[in-house]
């Protein structure tokens, strides 16, 4: 069970609750402060203008609501904000969605009435998720769009993911005996006013990019025992001397990781202890960079992936609304802290990040694929007759192709700011884009894995090397070809590809 409200949410609670589906539960005390929050809010305003209670939104604030309308009000913005188009984004997205929204409103400053949250809550548990478009938000005024539509869910209207499928929600607020929720003073705006569509979605993105760099990192260490490289590259004193934690971090996963195997070369066994006569050498003196430079290059990654957790964990542990309702002070102050610049600018670095691994992926597959670059492989990998079998050869296209697609989708959010709203939002984050786009991003770079993983399998067969593989290596070359099955006559791959993607992306390993 994950407990809400008695602390900062974490990354690994989204993952508990998202991927491993364990239970919700309100922290009690957390839940107090919601309701103070609230009936606070509702004495304070009786006297008092107050956006979004007794005024239009926007550039319509400027229109005072009589009392008699209020709750009108807020149905009417709930309504009329859910425009969204597209597609649908995936169940646990919104689910995701769901969750970010939960956490940042039991922070206790949004004036909404408990009830909500413990609905949110409920659907959590239950496995229902409000059906949510990828187009609409700005990420400005908050993520206004998606965010409706989980507040149409919440007041039974629209649609939502149930068992799997897309269904009416009051079909399945009547089959599970769930009451809407009712609104009380501004449950509209509080459940619409906020970042956590982006933040959100975009913990997912960290979760899967983090196991995305593992899988990716063991790839790099199997090619390294494959074409026998020299040890000093992923060496400590090489290393230590660049003072960067993502570059030493990566070294260090890559000693754990190839320390037991009976491949990789030690500098001063093959050339320091040694004479060495030939004026040719025979093998190569450093390896190309996209075997050599691993810490160089992931390291940055590494780091990069870090931090957007911790900007994510920050926002989504933050009252991202507007305005805020303070009970302690007894006051409210207005403000713009549904203003969405840092998730949408970690989630523009993390996909500049990611699309370098999948062109580190793709650089190495090449390198695999290419006989005249590794000397040691028939091309493609071909485990059959040259000229009469392709081997590998097809299912390069794919990786070449999806590599293309993350390098043009790398053109950043952030800065394509468009106002809107009659101007009252002027500049905006295009927060929600940012991490639909990361997302993206990040499943195309799996499918890029896995394509290098099914040739470094064939490598391996091709070499014989199964037994002299490091345990890490040797381990994940067991467990992938249990999916993916030695092949020398053609078959189809797409298939093939699809499984080994799934199963990497499904099964988490620790290499950092």
């Amino acid at each position: 069970m994950v407990k809400i409200g008695d602390k900062k949410i974490s990354a690994d609670d989204f993952y508990k609750v998202l991927i491993s589906n364990l239970e919700l539960k309100l922290d009690e005390e957390a839940l107090r402060k919601v309701y103070r929050s609230h009936y606070f809010l509702k004495e304070f305003t009786r006297e008092k203008l107050i956006y979004g209670i007794n005024t239009g939104f926007g550039p319509m604030a400027q229109y005072r609501i009589n009392h008699d309308d209020q709750m009108k009000l807020q149905y009417n913005l709930i309504r009329s904000h859910c425009s969204g188009s597209g597609n649908p984004i995936p169940e646990i997205d919104c689910k995701a969605v769901m969750l970010a929204r939960l956490n940042t409103l039991m922070q206790g400053f949004a004036g909404i009435h408990p009830d909500a949250l413990i609905l949110i809550k409920d659907l959590i548990n239950k496995n229902i998720s409000p059906v949510i478009y990828e187009h609409g938000g700005l990420g400005a005024s908050g993520d206004l769009v998606q965010l409706a539509h989980l507040a149409l869910t919440l007041i039974g209207e629209g649609e939502v993911y149930y068992n799997g499928i897309i269904t009416s929600t009051a079909e399945v607020f009547k089959k599970e005996n769930i009451t809407p929720m009712e609104i009380h003073i501004r449950e509209g705006l509080a459940l619409m006013n906020g970042t956590s569509a982006m933040s959100g979605i975009g913990m997912l993105n960290v979760i899967y990019a983090e196991n995305l760099m593992n899988w990716s990192l063991l790839a790099s260490a199997t090619i390294m025992e494959l074409v026998q490289s020299f040890d000093d590259h992923y060496s400590t004193p090489l290393n230590e001397v660049k003072h960067h934690y993502g570059q030493n971090l990566v070294a260090n996963a890559l000693q754990a990781t190839l320390k037991d195997s009976k491949l990789v070369k030690s500098r001063e066994e093959h050339h320091y202890n040694q004479k060495v006569e030939v004026d040719v050498l025979v093998e190569k003196m450093q390896e190309y960079y996209s075997i050599r430079c691993v810490p160089q290059i992931v390291g940055p990654i590494v780091d990069t992936v870090n931090y957007a957790k911790e900007v994510l964990i920050n926002e989504i542990n933050s009252a991202n609304d507007n305005p805020i309702v303070d009970w302690e002070r007894k006051n409210v102050y207005h403000g713009g802290n549904f203003h969405g610049d840092y998730v949408a600018l970690e989630m523009d670095k993390l996909k500049i990040s990611i699309t370098k691994l999948s062109m580190l992926a793709e650089r190495q597959l090449n390198f695999l694929l290419n006989n005249k670059l590794n000397n040691i492989l028939p091309p493609f990998v071909n485990h059959g007759t040259l000229g009469l079998n392709l081997g590998m050869q097809g299912v390069q296209f794919t990786a070449t192709s999806t590599t293309a697609e993350n390098q043009m989708l790398s053109n950043p959010m952030y800065v394509h700011s468009i106002p809107s709203n009659n101007d009252n939002q002027d500049i905006v984050s295009m927060g929600a884009n940012a991490s639909l786009i990361c997302k993206k991003v990040i499943m195309n770079s799996y499918e890029v894995l896995a394509i290098e993983w099914m040739t470094i399998l064939q490598a391996i067969d091709y070499l014989k090397m199964q037994d002299k593989l490091s345990s890490k290596s040797k381990d994940a070359y067991e467990k992938l070809r249990k999916i993916f099955p030695c092949f020398v006559e053609d078959t189809t791959k797409y298939k093939d590809v699809k499984a080994v993607r799934d199963y990497i992306f499904y099964n988490h390993i620790e290499i950092l």
